[in-house]
């Protein structure tokens, strides 16, 4: 079986998981805008967020049909209103959390956006309703402390050791996305000049230097994955045994745990992407180019991901000061 009939396979696999038992309506438009996504070359990540928000509404309104009135909705997306759309937030709000019921409003803001552009929609349900507010917390990052306690569940030089050393020497040395790291090829590395071309989000690559250690991890692994059988993949992360890549959930499960036996609480890639961050801020670095390092386009991210680096030199200037203390 070729990689190629391997990927159509999986696409068409995760469809079907997500619009399993959707009313037939609701199962084809979003077959059919799930076509223009993938022609539109959209990540699969953001593809399997975006449809798993319209199966959900689906089966919500089914679910809740007669309360809310919502039998032609239920069976057909183009019936759907604004008045569902609140109830299915605010359903996600109290079930879920904010946060998730903002990701789902952006996912079917772009169905409804679809559906009035190519298809029977006149104008989306979606039009004049906000997007659930979310608090603004601060990320818990991980530090040296505790990258240390995970890096030494790593010390053994079986392949696995090797591997997963690599990959958590990244996300603490680059603050890489976790879909960056796991959709490293080979030909990604460049040990030559000691760096990395990442292909992020909105098919932006940028090309990012790793440190000594980093550089060390990765030459022992590759040597080690070059003896492998699987080793003519062009894929970076390959399991203990066959030749199908590590995704990017198979390396959130690698954390975990590796977590477990560190005895290191919730431990995930996007906490070393905060902590590059808060470095980075905390060093005196410039914004703009923490954004080109990181893949940033927005003028946001910089102060969503550096506010714990603000928080702390804010408290050092407090202290400094001495306010209320002088008298």
């Amino acid at each position: 079986m070729s990689a190629r009939r391997s990927v159509c396979e999986v696409d068409v696999l995760d469809l079907q998981k997500v619009c399993r038992d959707l009313p037939p309506a609701w199962s084809d438009y979003l077959r059919d805008w799930d076509r223009m996504l993938r022609s539109g070359n959209y990540p699969e990540t953001t593809r399997y967020s975006y449809l798993l928000a319209g199966a959900q509404l689906s089966r919500f309104l089914v679910d809740n049909a007669e309360p809310l009135g919502a039998e032609d909705a239920a069976e057909d997306p183009t019936e759907v209103e604004r008045g569902h759309i609140e109830e299915f937030q605010a359903w996600m709000v109290r079930t879920r959390s904010a946060s998730t019921a903002l990701n789902k409003h952006k996912g079917l803001q772009q169905f409804f956006r679809w559906l009035t552009e190519e298809e029977d929609l006149e104008r989306s349900p979606l039009d004049r309703i906000r997007q659930p507010k979310t608090a603004q917390t601060l990320i818990p990052i991980l530090g040296d402390d505790d990258t240390a306690k995970i890096l030494a569940t790593c010390k053994g030089k079986d392949y696995l050791s090797l591997r997963d050393e690599a990959i958590i020497r990244l996300f603490y040395n680059t603050g890489a996305r976790l879909s960056e790291v796991a959709g490293l090829q080979l030909d990604d590395v460049d040990l030559n000049s000691d760096s990395l071309l990442f292909h992020g989000k909105g098919m932006k690559d940028r090309r990012v230097r790793f440190g000594p250690k980093t550089g060390h991890a990765l030459t022992k692994f590759l040597r080690s994955r070059s003896r492998r059988k699987a080793a003519s993949s062009t894929a970076m992360w390959l399991p203990a045994r066959g030749a199908v890549p590590l995704s990017s959930n198979g390396i959130k499960l690698m954390l975990r745990r590796r977590g477990v036996l560190a005895r290191v609480d919730n431990v995930h890639a996007h906490r070393w992407r905060h902590n590059f961050a808060h470095e980075w801020k905390l060093a005196g670095g410039d914004t703009g180019d923490l954004m080109l390092v990181l893949g940033w386009s927005s003028d946001d991210m910089p102060r969503r991901y550096g506010a714990s680096a603000a928080a702390e030199r804010a408290q050092a200037t407090h202290a400094r000061l001495r306010i209320g203390e002088r008298v």
